[in-house]
């Protein structure tokens, strides 16, 4: 059975906001071994629309930033949305009862499935699906913006924490 993680980088106030604030080479670099193990990624309609970005090529990208989209490309996507008619290569849109396609989904699969998006994150943690929370934390105050959580605060703990190059700590929750 697959396990359902949220990560995303996160100010020191709690807001994601990838415009903002991006992970340096080392963390970056984590994030494609993730990619690279992942059973697949769970996007809301706004996310997904943000990283299909990853989709083509860009004439600037060094060699990671291709093994990131090598990464993504590869593995399968799933796209809640009630607005979206078709998406991308290799996403598939989730029908209507949220609950039961994830719980599909977690039963199908091995390995870890990635929730991306705080909006998404929302709507799973009221359901109970999400197995573990991971906040990479950077040394950053944005002041506003997307909040990490985006609705109630679920009761969790804290499993783990390590350090991530020179600046951000990763700190891992489980529900309690």
């Amino acid at each position: 059975m697959a396990r359902l993680v949220f990560g995303m980088n996160q100010s020191l106030d709690g807001y994601v906001d990838h415009m903002r604030f991006a992970p340096d080479p080392t963390l970056f670099r984590h994030f494609i071994a993730e990619a690279e193990g992942q059973a697949g990624s769970v996007y809301g309609r706004e996310m997904y629309e943000i990283m299909r970005y990853w989709d083509d090529d860009q004439p600037d990208w060094g060699p990671d930033e291709q093994a990131f989209a090598a990464a993504w490309r590869r593995q399968p996507k799933w796209v809640a949305s009630r607005t979206l008619k078709a998406v991308g290569p290799n996403a598939t849109l989730l029908g209507p009862d949220l609950a039961a396609e994830i719980a599909a989904l977690k039963a199908e699969h091995t390995g870890e499935i990635e929730v991306a998006g705080p909006v998404l994150a929302q709507s799973l943690t009221a359901l109970g699906l999400i197995d573990e929370y991971r906040i990479y934390l950077h040394p950053v105050v944005l002041g506003d913006g997307a909040p990490y959580f985006a609705g109630p605060r679920p009761p969790l703990r804290l499993v783990t924490h390590d350090r991530i190059g020179e600046d951000v700590v990763r700190l891992t929750y489980v529900p309690a």
